[in-house]
């Protein structure tokens, strides 16, 4: 299928993959679509690692990179910010409350996502993880925080390397096509991770009529043949999918949450502030209902709440992997609505193919062919 987006890529299927696993990447570019690696969760040195070893399995088929550049460069955090007593002893409290137990050792911050969104979007590392980036040769790199600053769509530019912009609202839209970016990724409220409050259905062709010529993908509820059918009869020039691949067998998460993925249905998530202080669609949990419950106070604004929750993170992941119940109660990740779809684990490339040729029915018969 040959729309925009596969053109201003050079990609077979109009299908963008979104991971964090540079192993999901590799599939999904090899399987004909886009791999996109999630790059802000990596220091510098691992991206660069990540970028050459991609590279050199995909052999010059096209990958994207994603990151988070805020428009107003952000100063670092200190290690002891002011994060309030209140908030730090109902996360004592919590812990203690569902039999938490400490770390038995240290576990590698830049595994997790609560842990980069505290560092990686300060000025420096987000200058760094430009750098490593446009070292390499990617067919694409995306910004999810906003509208890219000029001098990453100058270095773009320069590079040869169009941008590509994650939008929530038709202003968004807007203010993106004024910057100057070369792709629109309209995200509907369904999508797992930070979102806005507009479905895919509405969001799409909103974008699409003030895009002009930019191609535009439809993000929020694309995991299935049909629902990127739908996305192009929206006049989207393809699909974005993200959690769809934390059912794959490359995608790094543990077994734990992966179990509790494919056991929900599709009203198991929740928009929710307390992970990383912005709105982020995740599964629902214990974790989320203690933050909204009477009485527990307000999650802290980016940087200030990914570092207030860090540890407890690290510490309910390695616990739910051995087996403790409350841990698993507490256990949660960012996952859009089409986590309802996902009931077994699969290769990423079945995936892409499954996802590839249900949208070719779909449009087969609705042309009636």
């Amino acid at each position: 299928m040959r729309t925009a987006f596969t053109d201003l890529v050079g990609v077979e299927h109009p299908l963008a993959g979104f991971n964090r696993t540079p192993a999901v990447v590799v599939e999904v570019s090899r399987a004909g679509g886009l791999g996109v690696l999630g790059a802000t969760m990596y220091t510098p040195d691992q991206l660069d690692a990540q970028l050459t070893w991609i590279e050199e399995q995909l052999e010059g088929r096209p990958y994207a990179v994603d990151v988070l550049v805020p428009a107003r460069s952000r100063a670092a955090v200190g290690p002891d910010p002011a994060i309030p007593a209140e908030h730090r002893a109902f996360v004592d409290a919590l812990l203690e409350k569902y039999g938490i137990p400490p770390l038995s050792e240290p576990v590698d911050p830049f595994g997790r996502i609560d842990a980069s969104l505290e560092t990686n979007t300060s000025a420096g590392l987000v200058e760094a993880l430009l750098d490593v980036t446009f070292a390499h040769r990617p067919a694409l790199v995306a910004n999810a925080l906003g509208t890219p600053p000029p001098a990453m769509l100058e270095r773009a530019r320069a590079a040869g390397v169009p941008v590509a912009a994650l939008v929530g609202k038709r202003e968004h839209a807007e203010r993106q096509l004024a910057a100057g970016v070369d792709l629109l990724v309209a995200q509907g409220t369904e999508a797992g991770g930070h979102t806005g409050g507009v479905a895919t259905m509405v969001l799409t062709p909103e974008v699409v009529a003030v895009a002009g010529d930019v191609p535009v993908l439809a993000a929020g509820g694309i995991a299935t043949g049909p629902q990127l059918a739908a996305a192009l009869a929206l006049g989207a020039a393809g699909g974005w999918a993200g959690s769809v691949w934390l059912a794959s067998h490359e995608d790094l998460a543990g077994r734990a949450i992966k179990d509790k993925l494919l056991a929900a249905s599709s009203s198991d998530t929740v928009i929710s502030t307390s992970r990383t202080g912005k709105p982020a669609r995740q599964l629902a949990s214990a974790w989320l209902a203690e933050w909204a419950a009477p009485g527990a106070p307000a999650p802290l604004p980016l940087p200030l709440q990914p570092m207030l929750v860090r540890e407890a993170w690290e510490r309910i992941d390695a616990a739910a992997e051995r087996g403790v119940a409350t841990a698993r109660d507490l256990e949660s990740f960012f996952v859009g609505q089409v986590v309802g779809s996902m009931t077994e684990l699969r290769p990423t490339a079945d995936i892409v193919r499954d996802i590839v040729t249900g949208c070719e029915a779909r449009l087969r018969e609705l042309c009636g062919r």
